[in-house]
């Protein structure tokens, strides 16, 4: 097969922003890139999607160290995320082992019309732009793709081989380091979920003094003993109920992340053993998601039951007993839905959430979800969610035939900020724990906003009760006595996990449990809107596969495209589902401004071999628009081109 037709040559804008990390304080230009293949990576670290991409790039980083030099192009969605210190931080975080762009005013991801997180820039050796590609499933195209440049300029004369520009950052040390969740043990110890060092830590009920590690602290897959087990940013934890202990022999059951795996630990032995998950990541609408003994792969049915270590999953965030399901509710934050997991039973069940990103209450398979993160089971058999994407929280009723979704605090993707008050117009901002207080009311790490807020279901109102903290992840209620016994009123403390600041904090709550009501005004992520002419407007969708692979039909249609509007009044005609790459709509001229949310997925295979690889690329875009009369006729938005 021969190779894609690439963009016509058009040389790369500058490199323009606050600042540079990972160069040792140099300020890096394009000329300093030349001779070396480009890939320029515009993400934020919110998001999870280009947590995926940085993933799928460490292994080309490393092949490909000496002639190509990958450049993260950091442009936030959120406030917080333009504070210099927590990117830095960020950074640190996900191992980012390559130069990071700071653009907090959306310079750089402007001048390459990026409109998506994650979108991937390719530049040549001679500083000319080849290849842009939005959202994830694009490593083996990206290796494609640099495979060629470095033949072709090499045979040019015309690419440097040599170290890149990269600086790690100075090591630091602790006992923690980027703690994400954590529980209290019967013996009244801690166990953190220490993702930095991708281990379990055990500590005395102080939170600081460590009574043992499991995992080996090396990043990776692997079942065993305490030392010899190794994990990938672990972060949700969830005591094993103890009926169920001996029978499936683990007391711990962890939402491994970035292993997209569940593992079950005995704090016996400190054994680690795999029971959810391949180690792959599961791909939404891809043919090879469940794997089953003696079949081919398959994919995934949303309404059936499967094996759990036959199925993909996708960055499962958080874990939760639901007395109600007698199973584990876990938070599939890569694929914004809710799953159930029953270990005496063998099987894993899709529990709610359609695999499309946004705010949408009802039936559960019919809700939309953004990255949940957090769980909390309430004593009436619900669970309370940190669902972060759109800064809300929202309330699950659990059922084997489904799960009703209501939400309580948020307004949507693209809306946040710290306003207490009624629910209805309070606002969050990228929330990742949550807990259920004595009285019923909830307890919000309010991650983005330093800060832990209460929404009390009785008022319907939410208050502030801490704030100044360095992105809390995750929340305990710890309670001392208990007036029912005679012992005078009980004390209730909280013990966040401060993930920024590598600890863990203990603040203390007032007998009424209430807090302050705060206003720190509303935010909305800002983007440039794009114009566009009231009547037809033709949204196209570009898709080349890479050199070597072709379109994959043995399973039906490899592409499809789902459009929608918010509001859903904005589209007149072309709202829906088909499988072309491009859509005629009507914008409706009576709506001054909306989001076109456009889904896109592409399914490739290698063009060779009796058994070929499949690759599935897709994203998820919410375009900003303005009605305006002399605006834009048709709407490109490339998959891979």
């Amino acid at each position: 097969m021969s190779s894609p037709t690439l963009l016509p040559k058009v040389r790369a804008s500058e490199l323009i922003g606050r600042g540079w990390l990972n160069t040792g304080g140099k300020t890096l230009t394009l000329a300093d890139l030349r001779g070396r293949v480009t890939v320029l990576d515009f993400w934020t670290f919110c998001c999870i999607n280009c947590l995926h991409v940085l993933d799928e790039l460490r292994e080309l980083e490393e092949q490909y160290r000496d002639v190509l030099v990958i450049v993260g192009v950091h442009s936030p969605k959120f406030e917080h995320e333009a504070d210099p210190v927590a990117l830095a931080a960020a950074v640190e975080r996900y191992s980012v082992e390559h130069p990071v762009l700071d653009d907090p005013e959306l310079i750089t991801w402007g001048a390459y019309t990026a409109r998506a997180w994650p979108t991937l820039v390719v530049v040549d050796p001679e500083g000319y732009v080849v290849a842009q590609m939005a959202g994830e499933g694009h490593a083996s195209a990206v290796a494609a793709l640099v495979r060629d440049l470095v033949a072709e300029h090499e045979a040019k004369g015309t690419l440097h081989r040599g170290a890149g520009p990269y600086v790690p950052p100075a090591p630091t040390s602790g006992t923690l380091r980027f703690p994400a969740k954590a529980i209290t043990l019967g013996s009244g110890n801690l166990l953190v979920a220490d993702a930095g060092h991708h281990s379990l830590a055990e500590l005395l009920p102080d939170g600081e003094t460590l009574v043992r590690r499991i995992g080996s602290g090396e990043r990776g897959l692997v079942d065993g003993a305490a030392d010899v087990a190794r994990f990938s940013e672990p972060n949700g934890l969830c005591l094993v109920p103890d009926e169920l202990r001996p029978s499936l022999g683990y007391d711990v059951l962890v939402a491994d992340t970035v292993n997209h795996a569940l593992r079950g630990v005995s704090l016996e032995s400190g054994e680690v053993t795999t029971v959810a998950g391949t180690g792959e990541q599961f791909m939404v609408g891809g043919q090879e998601n469940v794997a089953l003994p003696g079949e081919r792969p398959q994919a995934f049915e949303p309404g059936g039951k499967y094996p759990p270590t036959m199925v993909r999953l996708s960055s499962p965030w958080d874990v939760a007993w639901s007395q109600e399901l007698a199973a584990f509710v876990v938070a599939m934050a890569g694929t914004h839905t809710l799953w159930a997991f029953d270990g005496k039973e063998g099987s894993l069940l899709h529990l709610a959430g359609t695999m499309n990103e946004g705010l949408v209450d009802g039936p559960g398979r019919e809700a939309w979800f953004a990255q949940p993160s957090g769980l909390a089971p309430a004593a009436d058999g619900s669970l309370w969610l940190a669902d972060s994407e759109t800064s809300a929280l929202r309330r699950i009723v659990p059922a084997r035939a489904g799960a009703a979704i209501e939400t309580a605090v948020g307004q949507g993707l693209f809306d946040f900020g710290h306003r207490d008050g009624a629910a209805e117009q309070a606002l969050l901002q990228h929330p990742l724990g949550v807990a259920v207080l004595p009285d019923g009311s909830v307890v919000v790490a309010d991650t983005y906003n330093g800060a832990l807020r209460r929404f009390d279901p009785v008022s319907n109102e939410v208050t502030t009760l801490a704030t100044g903290l360095a992105e809390p992840s995750d929340v305990l209620v710890e309670v001392d006595g208990d007036p029912s016994t005679g012992s005078g009123q009980a004390s209730v403390r909280l013990l966040v996990v401060e993930s920024a600041a590598h600890r863990l904090t203990r603040v203390a709550l007032p007998a009424s449990l209430a807090g302050e009501v705060l206003d720190g005004g509303a935010r909305r992520t800002q983007r440039p809107a794009t114009a566009v002419g009231p009547g037809a407007l033709r949204l196209e969708v570009p898709f080349v596969p890479a050199p070597g692979q072709k379109l994959d039909d043995r399973w039906g249609p490899s592409t499809s495209l789902q459009v929608s509007a918010t509001p859903p009044e904005l589209l007149l005609e072309g709202a829906g589902s088909g499988t072309d790459l491009f859509r005629d709509v009507v914008i409706n001229p009576a709506v001054a401004d909306g989001v076109l949310h456009v889904t896109a997925k592409a399914a490739s295979c290698d063009a060779e071999g009796e058994f070929p690889a499949c690759h599935l690329a897709q994203q998820d875009w919410g375009v900003p628009v303005v009605v305006a009369a002399q605006g834009a006729a048709e709407l490109t938005l490339p998959l891979r081109g």
